[in-house]
């Protein structure tokens, strides 16, 4: 497309939305302090127009216009500096959400999830599943009915939605139990740092699975066993833990788990597995014992617990905009450390008496903030696995110290490649100063100001930015939100219903 059909294009999107609120090309050209030859100009696509006047065209016509992206992004148009106020409610975990799709192919019967978050990464899978035969069915409030096939097509799969998703190495649990050979494509997902999937591969051979790393997939040959001894996961990663239970799940015979994840969504899928049929002892702790069984064919329903990094994003708007907001059905028992933290630096907030998730076991509460001035903590904040500060929770709190008074290290000691986007913050005016790709000082309190900033590749850090942005008095731009909609859903406007002025602006398709 020639940059004339650009603009002649732009032009004929800003007529329709100038006729459809009723103003003419003089009333249009008075709010933005401009002639009417030149908003005419416009419209016939024959003057340039830049990205600031079709922010303010926007502004003036309460409309969504473009932006000049490439084809399918979305971006974030944030109007900085203000109060957040109201209440917001918690959706359910997008890492459970992916983990219980997983494990849907463990049943030959239909699995209806509730609650389930609409994520892009959710889509992801489903798109993934429906490739290979799966139906699935959205209804009423956010749930999914998941009927699979006789026999999957997994020669059918839908490689570039797989591709874009690091949670299909989790196919691998479920699909040994079914099949003599497969291939699944190569795990995506955030760009943070190299991450082995070895650990799933030496997990998932003592149940008799092989793997070779051929050019672009996973070339899989199983001949399953029940594991000899207890398997013990040189990582405590989360998705290794949930792969091994899956695998665990169809073997009928007792399998034992050391040194497991006993983080949020390992446990939703370990009350899911359960529901299945399955025995597990130990959820909760690093030691699982289960006894799977030979055959699962059910008519089953679950619903996954909320998110506890949902929670502690917006616990972090709520500190960086200097806000009292209350969020609800937060699941404390994954963010007591996190709260511990900010408390030593400063913080308060009040708390509801506990009650339980929908699933029966997650203890829930209902926060409200206040706003107090914060200092840097006397210690650097690292992460540990739960229930120490957790890994995804950890990027918010270089946000919160650019607020704080004083010198904060955050250590990322996890991923080499994710404290390197905190330097982002830099364009918004924060003091950050990158020591290697694992630690970062941030020196606060920040005078924030407006920027221009393209998603980093990587979900937490790109909502730090926009925390940040929300900071920032004036406007800013957060160019290609995809990574964002990977792991909340409809972020922009729930932030709007507290307060927050975030338009979404929709790139030109060719």
């Amino acid at each position: 497309m020639t940059n004339d059909t650009y603009k002649a294009k732009i032009g004929n999107l800003i007529q329709e939305n100038r006729q459809s609120r009723g103003l003419t090309q003089t009333q249009l050209a008075k709010a933005l302090n401009t002639s009417q030859s030149a908003i005419n100009r416009i419209e016939k696509g024959g003057q340039n127009i830049s990205l600031e006047m079709l922010a303010r065209i926007s502004d003036v016509l309460s409309s969504q216009i473009v932006s000049l992206n490439q084809s399918g992004t979305l971006n974030f148009r944030v109007e900085g500096g203000h109060e957040l106020s109201g209440s917001i409610t918690i959706n359910t975990s997008k890492n459970a959400a992916v983990a219980l799709l997983c494990a849907s192919l463990l049943n030959r019967g239909t699995t209806t999830l509730r609650n389930l978050a609409r994520i892009e990464e959710v889509n992801r899978i489903i798109e993934v599943l429906n490739s290979i035969g799966v139906k699935t069915r959205w209804f009423g409030d956010n749930n999914l009915e998941i009927t699979p096939p006789a026999k999957l097509k997994l020669e059918s799969m839908d490689l570039a939605a797989a591709r874009r998703t690091r949670s299909i190495i989790m196919f691998l649990g479920p699909l040994l139990h079914r099949y003599k050979t497969f291939k699944l494509p190569y795990a995506g997902g955030c760009t943070i740092g190299e991450r082995t999937v070895e650990p799933h591969l030496s997990g998932l051979r003592d149940f008799g699975l092989s793997v070779d790393t051929v050019t672009g997939f996973y070339d899989a040959t199983s001949k399953p066993i029940i594991p000899e001894r207890a398997i013990v996961l040189s990582e405590r990663g989360d998705t290794v833990t949930e792969n091994i239970l899956m695998a665990a799940a169809l073997t009928d015979g007792t399998t034992t788990i050391r040194n497991a994840s006993p983080n949020y969504m390992v446990q939703d899928l370990c009350f899911f597995l359960e529901k299945l049929g399955v025995k597990i002892e130990g959820i909760g702790t690093t030691t699982l014992v289960v006894r799977g069984v030979r055959d699962i064919n059910k008519k089953v329903e679950y619903s996954p617990a909320e998110d506890p990094i949902e929670a502690m994003s917006f616990i972090a708007a709520a500190i960086v905009t200097k806000s009292s907001i209350t969020i609800k059905r937060a699941p404390i028992e994954f963010i007591e450390i996190e709260l511990k933290t900010l408390e030593d630096m400063g913080f308060e907030y009040e708390m509801s008496d506990e009650y339980t998730a929908l699933n029966g076991k997650t203890r829930l509460v209902d926060l409200t903030t206040k706003v107090t001035p914060l200092h840097a903590p006397q210690d650097k904040i690292h992460p540990l696995p739960f229930p120490g500060l957790n890994i995804d929770n950890l990027p918010f709190f270089a946000v919160i110290a650019a607020t704080a008074k004083g010198r904060t290290l955050i250590h990322d000691w996890v991923y080499e490649n994710r404290a390197i986007y905190m330097l982002e913050l830099t364009k918004l005016n924060a003091n950050v100063q990158l020591l290697d790709p694992h630690r970062v000082y941030i020196e606060g309190p920040t005078k924030w100001k407006p920027a221009e900033i393209v998603t980093p590749p990587a979900l937490r850090p790109a909502v730090v930015i926009l925390l940040g942005m929300l900071a920032a008095p004036g406007i800013s731009t957060l160019r290609n939100v995809y990574s964002i909609n990977r792991g909340y859903e409809d972020l922009a406007n729930r932030l709007n219903t507290l307060g927050a002025h975030i338009t979404v602006i929709h790139d030109i398709n060719e």
